[in-house]
């Protein structure tokens, strides 16, 4: 397996709290970094998968599972798979 890296935005950009971060790690969140900017939520993921589509797909399916939703999935450009 392969790791991806990208950024989930979670739609309403919910205030970052020690619940909020605690409920994204219990539904599979542990290879994410939550955090804010300009009232911004976002979540950076560090992703092993077979497929860059599969990685997104189970964080999003983590974010839902810990009751948000994401508005955006963003890949800086360039951004590589490196070996796991």
């Amino acid at each position: 397996m392969k790791k991806y890296q990208f950024s989930l935005i979670l739609k309403g950009s919910p205030e970052l709290t020690e619940e909020l971060a605690d409920a994204l790690f219990e539904a599979g969140c542990d290879d994410g970094t939550p955090g804010t900017s300009a009232g911004v939520f976002s979540i950076d993921f560090h992703r092993e998968a077979d497929t860059l589509e599969a990685a997104i797909n189970s964080a999003i399916e983590n974010v839902a599972a810990a009751g948000y939703d994401v508005d955006q999935v963003q890949i800086e450009a360039g951004a590589m798979a490196q070996p796991a």
